[in-house]
């Protein structure tokens, strides 16, 4: 398989006076998972369409192995892409694929390989329309792979799959990559790609928030004292008021409190008759690193 990066390069793209995208740059390396993180809006979707030439940059470039994805003489050998998007309820999902070899060159026996390759065999002769989410987002990565490509760009293929599925997903992915190929996976939810991605690059309201190994973003983890409760009113009234100074997270009954031992948090809990289901003192979770890094993080 040949090894071939993606390289965004200052990359902005403008909807009149809306910066979708501005000034992004990032690497994503072969023979390694990156994990393209962000909130919904974050501008993610859009630099992967400009990625594979759907959408045109205002400025900046995004290159598949030094070229951009038009330039190469068949780009569906060289990227295979998933965005969400419909599939025809009445067709089979071999009859979907055989529709799309021929345009990325390939033929029937392709279509068998991709099939078996993502674990449809058995369903390959049901219509597209009977299907789960989970399995439709197996169909389109099977449509990914049918050009043979060295590079995977995958928008959300997590979403909407169970745990076997993300398993699966993962020991996919793996491998893809240990053969040398490139993947750059979006998603919304860091905790959905965790143990699949080697690498992180973090963007929020258009523009790069982190880039760095998984092992780096987890070493940015402040330690922290959790705190859980069945009153979340009162807990996150707790949190707000006793650690004003503190940097707080809450989420309904569970509150991550940096800047104070457990000692203290339990004892002002204790005093202010809070009912406590839970305290522990550790490392604040990497979900709590995610959204601290992209502004989404609740403060109490």
């Amino acid at each position: 398989m040949e090894r071939r990066a993606i390289e965004v390069a200052a990359l902005t793209k403008r909807y009149g006076g809306v910066t979708a995208v501005g000034d992004l740059s990032f690497t994503a390396q072969p023979g390694r998972v990156t994990g393209f993180l962000g909130p919904n809006g974050a501008g993610k979707s859009t630099t992967l369409r400009i990625l594979v030439g759907l959408v045109a940059a205002t400025a900046g470039s995004a290159t598949i192995g030094g070229a951009p994805y038009t330039r190469h003489d068949r780009p569906g050998a060289v990227v295979g892409a998933h965005f969400e998007g419909a599939f025809h309820p009445g067709r089979t999902a071999r009859q979907h694929l055989r529709a799309y070899a021929p345009l990325v060159g390939q033929d029937d026996a392709r279509v068998d390989t991709v099939l078996d390759a993502v674990g449809m065999t058995g369903a390959a002769d049901r219509r597209v329309g009977g299907y789960s989410l989970g399995m439709r987002q197996r169909l389109g990565l099977a449509t990914a792979l049918l050009g043979d490509p060295s590079v995977l760009v995958l928008d959300e293929s997590a979403n909407g799959l169970d745990p076997a599925g993300i398993k699966w997903l993962r020991s996919f992915l793996r491998a893809f990559a240990d053969g040398g190929g490139t993947v750059l996976l979006s998603s919304h939810l860091l905790s959905e790609v965790e143990q699949t991605v080697d690498d992180v690059v973090v963007i929020a309201k258009g523009t790069l928030r982190h880039q760095s190994t998984l092992a780096e973003l987890r070493a940015l983890a402040q330690p922290a004292v959790r705190l859980v409760s069945p009153n979340a009113e009162g807990l996150a009234e707790f949190a707000r008021t006793r650690f004003p100074d503190a940097h707080t997270a809450v989420r309904v009954g569970e509150a991550e409190i940096r800047g104070a031992s457990a000692s203290q948090v339990g004892a002002a809990a204790f005093a202010d008759g809070l009912e406590v289901h839970g305290l522990s003192e550790g490392g604040e979770s990497l979900e709590t690193v995610f959204l601290r890094l992209t502004g989404e993080e609740a403060v109490a």
